[in-house]
């Protein structure tokens, strides 16, 4: 389906909340490190899971220590590196995947990059993603490449907005909601997502399958989720009307 309608606020009474960061919480920007986040953001989020008793979590492609560097997550749970990183709030770790030797991988990667000048290398603890965004022409040789590397390591390619990364196998944002959801205190909740990118998707059916929904968030178009908001500022609307 094409979700086109906005997500009413009842939908959050006896909801966990699950909220995607790049393209949700903040607009996209050139490169990773040059987002901007609103200096009202934590507080926000804070507040929506006061709310929510607490069921309120970040599930993201950006790694834990990333998200840091740009806004205070203490107190609230935390999936970082497309679910292959979990925190709670309490600060407890649980491991979501087995780590993998990314050593070679990561050098091929760097070397790639280097020899085009135009693409940026992210590192991650237990993956390597690989941006094109300035320079979206080079999109087929980065598929291509990530591809073979893929397929001689034993590794998947997890592909996004203008990045490709590089990660083991068995781990996604949808097993990032499963966890959570059984946790003690997010357990018996309505799941919600809320995300913009194709990497979302897995959520959304996650979200859906345990009797929740998943809310797009950019212009329409087909997806698993339900309910859709049209952009960052629609999102941070919406979870002032929640708060």
């Amino acid at each position: 389906m094409s979700p086109s309608k906005a997500p009413p606020q009842t939908l959050l009474e006896g909801a966990a909340l699950f909220l995607d960061f790049d393209g949700t919480l903040v607009e996209l920007a050139e490169t990773p490190d040059a987002i901007r986040v609103d200096p009202e953001l934590p507080s926000l989020l804070k507040r929506v899971a006061t709310r929510l008793g607490g069921r309120l979590a970040i599930v993201s492609g950006r790694s834990i220590q990333d998200l840091e560097r740009h806004m205070d997550c203490a107190g609230v749970a935390v999936s970082g590196s497309h679910g292959l990183e979990l925190r709670l709030a309490d600060g407890e770790h649980i491991p979501l995947s087995a780590p993998v030797d990314l050593n070679e991988a990561r050098e091929e990667i760097r070397s790639f990059a280097a020899s085009l000048h135009v693409l940026l290398v992210e590192e991650k603890p237990r993956s390597v993603a690989l941006h094109y965004r300035q320079a979206p022409e080079r999109q087929k040789e980065v598929e291509e490449f990530m591809a073979a590397l893929a397929k001689r390591s034993g590794l998947t390619v997890q592909a996004g907005k203008m990045v490709l990364e590089l990660r083991p196998k068995g781990a996604d944002k949808g097993d990032a909601v499963r966890a959570l959801m059984a946790e003690p205190q997010f357990a018996g909740a309505r799941p919600l997502f809320v995300g913009d990118d194709l990497t979302d998707e897995d959520a959304f059916e996650a979200a859906a399958a345990l009797g929740g929904a998943g809310i797009l968030v950019g212009p329409e178009r087909p997806s698993a989720a339900v309910w859709r908001l049209p952009n960052v500022a629609a999102v941070a609307a919406w979870l002032r009307g929640a708060a």
